[in-house]
């Protein structure tokens, strides 16, 4: 079973579940999560909860408590927020590389799913007719402790754009393709190494090449650990094949411990 997952208390989220079963033949189902309706269609099920998402870790855990299965993925619809109220249609996979600051573990990452973004921000982008952004994000808040694969898709960034029809739909149409397709998709992986939070160039990349993004370690959250590298490599659902650094957005000890790795793990290195 697939999971789309939506909270009570976030109106983009709410936006987005509304579109779904209005659009995609989702029904009500006799199961219920969280004290809420759980909603169907073939082997993806709509989940609510009532609190903020980005503190649920565990949530696999509480899936196969409630309702006695283990999710294959879990696609967060979120809204998402930023000062400078950027309308944009973001995706990401979650972690802190780290002090966690908003959800998840200090230093720990969720298991990433690259070939459910890459579709997601290929489809965000043809759907897209508003004139938003369409980009990813760098891995950040939580939940961390998951340990089947997830992804955040995101309507941006503030309590005007959350409750756009047309967002929604976008949201829900990707979500839907996603689901459908990303397993039947093979994309070479790269780790991905500066760069600011909204990811510019590996947002290009992915959009112009055959390349798939894990996850993204902004200059911010530099320097990284060599163990955070590992990590993040482990954490990533299927292989990885390279590690792409964007060389100026990156701080010098950090990309030249990601060229060393790289040529120890006999990695691609791509120097953008």
């Amino acid at each position: 079973m697939k999971v789309i997952m939506t909270t009570r208390i976030d109106p983009a989220s709410m936006n987005i579940m509304e579109k779904l079963i209005e659009n995609f033949g989702f029904e009500k189902t006799e199961l219920v999560f969280d004290g809420n309706p759980v909603y169907g269609n073939g082997e993806t099920l709509i989940l609510t909860t009532n609190e903020e998402m980005i503190y649920y870790d565990g949530l696999d855990g509480e899936i196969k408590r409630q309702l006695g299965f283990e999710p294959e993925i879990i696609t967060f619809a979120s809204r998402h927020s930023s000062k400078q109220k950027l309308p944009a249609l973001t995706t990401h996979v979650t972690g802190n590389w780290g002090k966690a600051m908003y959800g998840g573990n200090d230093e720990h990452l969720a298991v990433a799913e690259p070939r459910a973004m890459k579709l997601a921000l290929l489809k965000m982008n043809e759907l897209n007719d508003l004139g938003w952004t369409v980009c990813y994000e760098a891995t950040h808040h939580g939940p961390s402790v998951l340990d089947v694969p997830s992804f955040f898709i995101e309507i941006g960034s503030s309590e005007e754009e959350w409750v756009v029809d047309r967002a929604g739909e976008i949201i829900a149409e990707t979500i839907i393709h996603v689901l459908e397709n990303y397993e039947k998709v093979d994309f070479p992986v790269a780790l991905g190494i500066g760069g600011g939070h909204y990811a510019p160039k590996q947002t290009k990349r992915a959009l112009e090449t055959d390349l798939a993004f894990t996850h993204i370690a902004p200059k911010y959250a530099h320097p990284l650990k060599r163990e955070m590298f590992l990590q993040a490599i482990e954490r990533t659902s299927g292989k990885v094949d390279a590690i792409y650094v964007d060389w100026k957005g990156s701080r010098g000890e950090t990309r030249q411990l990601a060229r060393a790795l790289a040529e120890e793990l006999e990695l691609e290195f791509i120097k953008d």
